[in-house]
């Protein structure tokens, strides 16, 4: 209740800010300021379709925002992996005669070469009027990156003809490529010599390396920087709490994130490291604490609103939250109820990742034909998660025909999904069609599909467990695999039986069962039961 009569207050002083109510188009067409308004807090709200409906109401009376608000856009493109609407963005900041400032023109280089698209980035950097530092280095690290050490050195000796002077990011890529060109990138000695070189340098160099690997998805490898950084001496100041706060959001390490607040209370007035704290309580779950955060903040700006309206208040995520928890609570129709009033109610167009939970919820309780029915209705093109969405209840509701159709439309857009080979592999054998069965492992060969081995982790007292499937290393892996044997043994007697489903039809039934039970998530809860006290939530971290 707290949480509600406080985003409450929140969307009052909001709504001093605008000159119209969300729902008010013709107010919008008559004035320009509100439809920027209404623009700009779509962005920092991150609900890519009315932003980019609001957008196109903009281009058409030619409007345009202001930098930041486009690249708050542009993140949530990349964030959802919104190619297309991230080249609309890109056309409209170019419309109407707006010349963008360099830092946006930066934020979209970047935009294509995070798309893998580096051609469409190298067209955009050729026309640029003026390119800074970070202009270069962008273009630089996406050579790295794709291991075209030539185009990187060549766009190394170009920006120094242009009279511009390198950053240590770009001495990183110069010196990975001359690594990676030489052969030696996978020698540990070269790599931990590296790390040893960054050790003798200045807080600016080690804050400029951990922030840059942060912003780049790569968390683990910042906050192990950052233990680095402390035990070479250094004392971490706000830019660096600020990237390890951003790799604890990446990684959902809130016990972690937890430890860097006390290190934040000695700066309680840097608003770029409150943001970043509250953005951190929030994504991790911790409403509450963000809350506290957000109470004590001496200067709030439209980011630490926003990020406690995503956190609190009725958006696309929170939807997707209560769908999400109708599906595995067995609430059908009132998820379906959900669903149906989210436009009407909230003005919250469906997304794709919405028809995703309201899939899976009909498929939990059986409805696989309307699940079926939705997915051919639904606005956007179905991809492999919604067909592996079905899949799922067809596997345990045990209807093949669907099943086997739903397995060969994942095949179409993933052919490299090694857990649907084996499950459309089983099904046939269970049907006895030998035929089917040997095809898809033929299948499997010619194109060098093979099952990779997951890994689980947990965070216990500030140091992360890794679990794989068959690995011993743990040092208290022998009490593990007793207290996990012991507790199967129970739900065993309580009518557990092992889903082998998704392992090879052709292996012994015990190889099938060893495969299930000593799997890499049920390695970490169990750690997680022995190491962390009564109450304490566990928080187990995959990747398949």
């Amino acid at each position: 209740m707290k949480a509600i009569s406080k985003l409450k207050c929140i969307r009052t002083s909001l709504s001093r800010c605008y000159t119209s109510t969300p729902n008010d188009s013709s107010s919008k067409a008559l004035n320009p300021s509100a439809l920027i308004d209404d623009f700009t807090r779509f962005c920092y709200q991150r609900n890519l379709p009315r932003a980019i409906k609001a957008m196109d109401a903009m281009q058409i009376h030619g409007l345009h925002a202001d930098s930041i608000t486009y690249s708050e856009l542009i993140k949530c493109c990349l964030a959802r992996g919104a190619v297309r609407e991230g080249k609309l963005v890109h056309n409209h900041v170019f419309s109407k005669g707006y010349e963008p400032k360099t830092f946006l023109i930066n934020i979209l280089i970047n935009m294509y070469v995070k798309f893998n698209l580096l051609e469409d980035a190298k067209t955009l950097f050729d026309k640029m009027p003026e390119r800074t530092v970070v202009s270069w280095t962008t273009m630089i690290w996406a050579y790295c990156n794709a291991k075209m050490n030539d185009k990187v050195f060549e766009f190394f000796i170009l920006m120094l003809r242009e009279g511009v002077r390198p950053n240590m990011y770009t001495y990183s890529s110069i010196l990975r490529s001359c690594v990676i060109k030489v052969g030696l990138d996978s020698d540990v000695f070269v790599r931990s010599a590296l790390i040893d070189v960054y050790a003798k340098w200045d807080l600016v160099v080690w804050n400029s390396i951990i922030g840059g690997f942060a912003q780049n998805s790569d968390g683990d490898e910042a906050l192990n920087l950052f233990k680095r950084m402390k035990r070479a001496g250094f004392v971490a100041d706000q830019a660096t709490l600020t990237s390890v706060l951003r790799a604890c959001t990446g990684l959902a390490l809130l016990e972690l994130g937890t430890q860097v607040h006390v290190h934040v209370l000695k700066y309680d007035r840097d608003l770029i490291l409150n943001n970043a704290l509250l953005d951190m309580y929030c994504k991790c779950g911790s409403l509450e604490d963000a809350m506290s955060v957000f109470d004590r903040m001496v200067e709030r700006d439209v980011i630490s609103w926003s990020t406690m309206i995503a956190g609190l208040g009725p958006n696309y995520i929170t939807i997707l939250g209560v769908l999400f928890a109708c599906s595995h609570a067995g609430l059908v129709e009132d998820g379906l109820c959900y669903f149906q009033s989210m436009k009407k109610l909230y003005g919250i167009e469906p997304e794709k990742e919405h028809y995703g939970c309201v899939i899976d919820l009909l498929g939990r309780a059986g409805k696989l034909d309307q699940a079926a029915k939705l997915i051919h209705e639904m606005e956007y093109e179905p991809d492999a998660v919604t067909w592996r969405t079905l899949l799922g209840g067809c596997r345990v509701h045990q209807n093949t025909d669907l099943a086997i159709y739903a397995a060969k439309q994942i095949l179409n857009l993933d052919p490299q999904d090694a857990g649907t080979y084996i499950l459309l592999s089983n099904i046939y054998a269970n049907l006895q069609r030998w035929d089917g069965a040997a095809e898809v492992r033929k299948t499997m060969r010619d194109r060098e599909v093979r099952k990779e081995t997951g890994c689980s982790w947990i965070e216990v007292n500030k140091q992360i467990h890794a679990f794989i499937f068959g690995d011993r290393s743990h040092p208290k892996i022998v009490e593990i695999n007793r207290e996990l044997n012991q507790l199967i043994y129970k739900l065993v007697a309580v009518g557990y039986v092992p889903d082998t489903n998704f392992v090879l039809h052709d292996l012994e039934g015990e190889q099938k069962e060893d495969s299930i039970r000593y799997h890499s998530e049920k390695l970490a809860i169990i750690f997680g039961l022995m190491s962390l006290s009564r109450g304490k939530t566990i928080r187990i971290q995959e990747k398949h």
